[in-house]
């Protein structure tokens, strides 16, 4: 892979649907992937933290990336497949099978296990894993605050850049500007720079990137992409209170419990997927009505996405 081919528009992570008994609702993917393709979301990154990836066997990764192949076949929206992991080899056999169901690329994230110490550390574990599928593009999930994995993402592109020749870029979800911004002048800009948190997208958007991976871009997609387009017209004022809308939304996450409250957003939207797995903590039932009043109260349903 010699041209990396980078992304330009919202990525969403999407939830995976559970039933009452737990199980992974197999058949309301192609309606799941037809709503994001409706709401203008350019790619899908399944498996990851939203996505409950590690929270799933591995016989069901597969399955669930069976499912998501198979609804975005023939598809403008691309899928990106969080395949680990805290064993490489595993990793590298979710990645054999995302190649063969025709995924677009594979993403992997850093052991929170047992930890690399280095940056040349981290870089061979990938590398063992990407080299499994040479011809895919690869991207690099950071996220420090779950991984516990805290090597800069510079010292790991200038250790994996000589290493992997098919790494794409990196899935930056962490607020070290610094890092980031130089991580997207790496090489002339070789590496897609995919921005990770969508509370201050605004501010990535500042320093260059074109790209965000989000949770929230499942139900808000409409108020991002017109945040994007303020920031593209100059209308600071514009996109400054579009990011304060998302950190408003945002704000009701920590207040109903934490990630497990996307799945209510989506419930308000009108789709049932369900709680999470343990031991990620789920809003009560009884929680609901109150929640929803809240999100009614932010008066921007013209800025969800619609089914």
């Amino acid at each position: 892979m010699n041209v990396i081919e980078k992304f330009e528009g919202l990525i969403a992570a999407p939830f995976t649907p559970m039933n009452g008994e737990g199980d992974i609702m197999l058949d309301i993917i192609p309606e799941y992937h037809d709503f994001l393709v409706k709401n203008g979301v350019v790619g899908a990154f399944i498996n990851g933290s939203t996505g409950e990836g590690v929270s799933l066997s591995q016989k069901e990764k597969m399955v669930h990336t069976e499912a998501w192949a198979a609804a975005s076949k023939n598809s403008s929206l691309k899928v990106i497949n969080l395949v680990g992991g805290t064993s490489w080899k595993e990793a590298a056999e979710n990645a054999l099978h995302s190649k063969a169901c025709g995924l677009d690329a594979i993403a992997i994230v850093a052991p929170y296990y047992f930890k690399p110490p280095t940056a040349g550390h981290l870089a061979e574990f990938c590398a063992r894993i990407a080299e499994s599928v040479p011809d895919m593009p690869v991207y690099f999930y950071h996220i420090p605050v779950l991984t516990g994995c805290t090597v800069d993402m510079y010292s790991f592109l200038q250790a994996a850049a000589p290493m992997i020749p098919n790494l794409a870029g990196i899935k930056y979800t962490h607020e070290d500007f610094m890092d980031f911004l130089s991580c997207i002048h790496f090489m002339d800009g070789k590496y897609d720079m995919l921005w990770g948190r969508d509370e201050n997208l605004l501010s990535a958007l500042v320093l260059g990137t074109r790209a965000g991976v989000g949770s929230t871009f499942n139900y808000a997609a409409p108020l991002y992409y017109q945040l994007i387009e303020a920031y593209d017209r100059g209308d600071f004022p514009t996109a400054r209170k579009l990011q304060q809308l998302s950190i408003d939304m945002i704000r009701l996450l920590g207040k109903y419990g934490g990630i497990a409250t996307g799945k209510a957003f989506l419930k308000y939207l009108g789709f049932d997927f369900g709680g999470f797995r343990l031991p990620v903590a789920n809003m009560p039932a009884e929680k609901y009505r109150e929640f929803d009043a809240d999100v009614r109260s932010l008066a921007m349903d013209h800025l969800f996405s619609q089914r």
